[in-house]
């Protein structure tokens, strides 16, 4: 509408498409005169004129113009498509929440593999969580999806609510430890580090295997918890390395540090058997 408008009114202004020949008329002047006066005035563009795109006629430009409203409002559009909506009332989830159960209705839904661990507790994406208290936070999700809490509720939501508490737990397991905590950012950042990688350095070896002998040959559960304190300061030594390498993005020495993190973690299990 808007078009044939614009169309009735610029058409008369813009014309461009009548032939000079048939829109001129000169009286009392003869051909040859004519012919003579206008050889003598420029009127043909130049090559470099001829070779510039000509300017669109009153047609071509209505033609041209799009009034689109989709261009105002895709990207509202657009989010709304990507936020996950409750199955069972349609409420859309707030967008600084993770949406395991639905405010309006309270119905459990299902589990969106695209939220990640940190954000189910609320977290940044950061290695170093301080003294965040990752048990409480468990506990509040626990209350809210363990399955014998939703006996009264459909099999659906049963389903999910056995789902969302299984991944709960394994969430609140993977951060709770600084070794399955860097393994887990690390897989975030596409790296996928192999655990069973052994080292090759000598020295490391030679360490380990003097360790696991002291072990062995301890007499009582004062020496292992000796043992015990050393390999927590050395967890704790290279905890910090791989944090500086992951904020250097420097993945080849964060890797290192989590092999070696490996290591003295699985003589920690040992000691822990034995007390």
């Amino acid at each position: 509408m808007l078009k044939m408008k614009l169309r009735s009114s610029l058409f008369y202004v813009l014309r461009t498409n009548t032939p000079l020949s048939s829109a001129i008329y000169f009286p009392n002047v003869s051909n040859s005169a004519l012919s003579s006066q206008i050889s003598s005035i420029s009127l043909l563009p130049s090559i470099a004129e001829c070779s510039r795109p000509s300017p669109p006629t009153a047609c071509e430009f209505l033609d041209n113009l799009s009034f689109s409203s989709r261009v105002f409002c895709s990207r509202s559009a657009e989010a709304s498509v990507l936020k996950p909506g409750c199955w069972n009332c349609g409420a859309v989830a707030p967008s600084s929440a993770v949406f395991l159960v639905c405010d309006s209705c309270r119905s459990i839904q299902p589990v969106d593999q695209l939220v990640d661990y940190f954000q189910i507790f609320g977290l940044e994406k950061e290695y170093e969580i301080g003294d965040v208290n990752l048990e409480s936070k468990y506990k509040d999700w626990q209350k809210k999806l363990h399955p014998d809490l939703v006996h009264s509720k459909s099999d659906r939501e049963r389903e999910y609510a056995a789902e969302q508490s299984a991944r709960v737990i394994d969430a609140y397991r993977t951060l709770s430890k600084p070794l399955s905590r860097a393994i887990y950012i690390l897989k975030l950042e596409g790296v996928d580090v192999d655990e069973e990688d052994t080292i090759s350095e000598p020295e490391l070896l030679n360490e380990i295997m003097e360790i696991r002998e002291a072990v062995e040959d301890a007499s009582g559960s004062q020496e292992l918890n000796q043992i015990q304190s050393q390999m927590q300061e050395k967890l704790n030594h290279w905890s910090n390395t791989f944090a500086k390498a992951l904020r250097d993005r420097n993945f080849n020495d964060a890797v290192s540090s989590i092999q070696r993190m490996t290591y003295y973690e699985r003589v920690k299990e040992e000691i822990t058997k034995k007390l």
